[in-house]
């Protein structure tokens, strides 16, 4: 803490009014210090605002001190949930040093953790205009751009076809009279200025989110359109005439579709504009000028799907395993993503995910023809009301391929008037991805030409939904009504071996058994269905418990499954039980986690788990129980810690753990946050030859040429977005790393061997190589655009898991070049790396 008091300075003026003033700052300074050692920080943070609005010559000298004030003071009111006093303090604290970065930045982070990610970024950018080099500030303004400005902006402005097409049809529809339009959800203000370009008189444009309306205001002024454009930072629903715009207008643009066509409720915003912002719409049988009419583009929409084999998305989607390293996943838990339990869930939830089908790991195989979903006029105020109140449709299509049925896919075509459109189809070389309804629930995944698959299909809370998949096979006569009546609690059938093996479960199924749905973010299902990694620990664990008792080796409950029951022997003997103090094991990885219960098998072993979600918890006691552990085995943390913030501690006040697992990696690809300081701590919390999981951790990674790459981290020039001038301001919320790639799947030209970039050692910590220049040999000659990494992490020195292998749940990641660098074969680069918290920066020397 620092605790230099700086002696006031005698003020310009004389008297008994600056010696009365010299007086109260000594006071001032002196109290803040007490209050300071008393851990007083509220009190002596208003002595520091009193010193420095009577002596703001004093601001250098106690500015390190009123850092430290202000940041405890406001650890304080955050715990104690004192927002506005929170932000208040920041407020005062940047009238008094406004060109503080440190100060900025963490305005900015308690804004974040609030939920405040516009007016995050606002801080963390100007910490890092007040310096460049402020590497806290970079990672957050990095993190954060992601939510701001997704990245499907970059790569849809990159894509030409599109923004030609509809340039093309904005043009046709003012030049035929559409002289005043409408934007809804204008993003960049791209479109907007197609119909300025077009000759459009009077241009609106509507935008919700604050950092796309003020990043639209700049590239409208930057191209010198403000004056033909008004931006609105508002929703199209709450937009009133004339308090906003004078009178309703004759064109509507919007491109406010998602993957799934009707997520980002276009449905909602057109009636609300057909009904009060829109001229009404020109009849079959009436002439006259567009300008007396209103009309929408895109005009209409077409969507299909397909039902698809496909290997990634169920592993994502499906636990397809029934034993995980000897632990028995019990008949009566059922393990879903959101994507398939937002059909039961109360609350609105997605119903599908997406994926860029023609860039999947592992490709996939289209079982059916695609088929058309259904159909939407836009221009058809009456069509677009009663989609919400429709009834589902019933749809049934011939399956052509043998496979396993995974998922149906869906695209569309958007019509956007009678001569243009768009596909987002998985053959079409586009910015799109598609929606993925995984298929979820069924007796029979397995399909074979001569069967049906059968759904219902509506649009339902603005999504359309595709529900009671089943399939209907060629074997088996029955009646087609009924494979679309299936509910949540009836399979559906396809084949008397299926029905026979289906009244056996409900035969044999232990009638007091509790269900338990657990829902898990596709990454969790994923990592359930990830075997080497569960072997990998159970391993490790062994060894080291092993090692701790050497007089005997730890007793391992070996369990097995058969059929859909749990037949699961186990446990120690009473015999084998001692009253000599259990191994603790603590596992920290973040979300749903197997690890605590495997350990629980290995001996006599005190697991605690720290899920924090309460249905998480439900499903590791019924797994436990299925697997016949006492209910005392599994603990879970949390109930045992004061501040869920500080999980670091020793399981009893004179007791140290055995194990402590960490999780490292993100999903995404990226480091942990703050993982070495809590390497730091957990080494302090472990017995002596009691180890931290993983041990250690090897960072790779290789050069290659990838457009692909490019375009998705920055909008490429002026050409790409037809001479407008977009780049260079969208391009402020690029990000040096993306995230959530497949290195197997990305389109990408490697031009050099793995090679190794960075250690992290968790137990040995000099052994770390935080920074480091690396010596790359160039194997094929192109443009260096990107360097993807992923790791090796290190279990002990035999057993490691890869976060690139095809079972990972981990994804990888990429540093991608702001100027891509030409190389030719045989020459050498140099890259320099260096790791500071969660942020890796790998630069080339050159």
């Amino acid at each position: 803490m620092p605790n230099s008091r700086p002696r006031p300075r005698r003020g310009a003026g004389s008297g008994a009014g600056a010696a009365g003033r010299d007086e109260l700052v000594s006071q001032s300074l002196q109290s803040a210090e007490h209050c300071m050692r008393a851990q007083d920080f509220g009190t002596a943070y208003a002595h520091y605002l009193l010193v420095l609005s009577v002596a703001p010559e004093l601001k250098d000298d106690v500015k390190e001190t009123f850092q430290y004030t202000l940041f405890r003071w406001a650890e304080e009111l955050d715990a104690l949930n004192r927002t506005q006093d929170l932000l208040g303090c920041y407020e005062h604290a940047l009238e008094l040093f406004p060109d503080d970065e440190v100060i900025c930045n963490s305005m900015g982070e308690h804004l974040f953790r609030m939920g405040f990610r516009d007016e995050a970024a606002g801080y963390f950018r100007k910490a890092m205009k007040l310096n460049p080099d402020f590497s806290d500030a970079k990672e957050n303004f990095y993190r954060v751009a992601n939510w701001l400005v997704e990245r499907w902006h970059f790569i849809m402005l990159n894509d030409t076809r599109r923004n030609r097409i509809y340039n093309a049809a904005i043009q046709k529809a003012v030049c035929l009279g559409s002289k005043s339009v409408l934007d809804i959800g204008a993003g960049t203000g791209i479109l907007s200025m197609f119909a300025v370009k077009a000759g459009a008189h009077a241009v609106y444009a509507c935008e919700l989110s604050k950092t796309m309306y003020e990043l639209a205001c700049d590239v409208v002024a930057a191209n010198q359109m403000d004056a033909g454009i008004k931006l609105l930072h508002m929703k199209s629903l709450d937009i009133e005439i004339p308090e906003h715009i004078p009178e309703r207008v004759s064109l509507v643009v919007t491109e406010t579709v998602d993957a799934g066509l009707f997520g980002e409720g276009i449905v909602e915003s057109l009636i609300h504009a057909w009904e009060h912002l829109l001229l009404q719409p020109k009849t079959k049988s009436e002439n006259g000028y567009c300008e007396k009419y209103g009309k929408v583009i895109p005009a209409s929409a077409v969507i299909f799907g397909m039902a698809v084999q496909c290997a990634e998305i169920r592993r994502h989607h499906r636990v397809g395993i029934k034993d995980v390293a000897g632990i028995c996943l019990p008949a009566n838990v059922k393990f879903q993503s959101p994507a398939c339990y937002s059909v039961d869930a109360e609350e609105t939830v997605e119903p599908y995910t997406t994926e860029k089908m023609s860039r999947v790991s592992g490709g996939y195989l289209a079982l059916t023809e695609h088929f058309e979903i259904m159909t939407v006029d836009f221009n058809n105020l009456q069509e677009l009301k009663s989609l919400a109140t429709k009834k589902p449709d019933k749809i049934g299509v011939p399956v052509i391929k043998e496979g396993t049925l995974d998922a149906i896919v869906v695209w569309f075509v958007l019509q956007l008037d009678d001569e243009h459109s768009l596909s987002t189809s998985p053959s079409e070389e586009t910015c799109w991805e598609q929606a993925v309804y995984p298929v979820c629930d069924l007796a029979d995944y397995c399909v074979k030409p001569g069967d049906h698959v059968t759904m219902e299909v509506s649009c339902q809370d603005c999504y359309l939904r595709i529900q009671s998949i089943s399939v209907y096979s060629s074997e088996f006569e029955m009646d087609v009504e009924k494979s679309f009546t299936k509910n949540k609690d009836l399979l559906s059938v396809g084949n008397e071996a299926e029905l026979c093996s289906a009244l056996a479960n409900l035969q044999t199924s232990k009638p007091d058994a509790v269900e338990q749905t657990c829902v898990l973010e596709s990454t969790e299902i994923a990592l359930l269905n990830n075997i080497p990694y569960h072997e990998g620990f159970k391993m490790v664990m062994r060894k080291v418990l092993s090692s701790l008792t050497p007089e005997k080796l730890c007793q391992v409950m070996e369990t097995h499954c058969q059929d859909s029951e749990v037949s699961c022997e186990g446990g120690l003997s009473n015999s084998e039980q001692s009253a000599s103090e259990p191994f603790y094991v603590l596992d920290v990885s973040e979300g749903f986690s197997l690890l605590p219960i495997i350990a629980g098998t290995l001996g006599q072993v005190k697991p605690y788990s720290s899920v924090e979600k309460d249905q998480h918890r439900v499903t590791l006691d019924l797994i436990s129980e299925a697997n016949h552990f006492s209910k005392e085995t599994l603990e879970f943390w949390l109930r045992h810690v004061e501040d869920e913030s500080a999980v670091l501690q020793r399981p009893k006040s004179d007791k140290l753990w055995s194990i402590i697992i960490l999780d490292v990696i993100e999903p995404s690809g990226l480091i942990q946050q703050e993982i070495m300081e809590k390497a730091a701590i957990s080494r302090c919390l472990l017995q002596s030859g009691g180890k931290i999981f993983p041990q250690y951790v090897l960072m790779f990674g290789l050069l290659v040429e990838s457009q692909t790459l490019l375009e998705e981290n920055a909008v490429q020039g002026t050409a790409r977005t037809l001479g407008l001038n977009i780049a260079p301001f969208i391009n402020q919320f690029q990000v040096p790393v993306r995230v959530f790639l497949d290195l197997s799947s990305l389109p990408c030209i490697p031009l050099s061997e793995p090679v190794e970039l960075l250690r992290l050692d968790l137990m040995t910590p000099y052994l770390n190589t935080s920074n480091r220049e690396v010596k790359v040999h160039i194997c094929k000659s192109g443009r260096v655009t990107a360097i993807p990494f992923w790791y090796h992490m290190y279990l002990d020195d035999e057993i490691r898991l890869d976060t690139s292998s095809e079972v990972s749940h981990w994804k990888q990641a990429a540093v991608v070049l702001d100027n891509p660098i030409q190389v030719e074969m045989g020459q050498e680069l140099v890259l320099s790396v260096q790791h500071h918290k969660s942020n890796v920066s790998i630069t080339v020397q050159q």
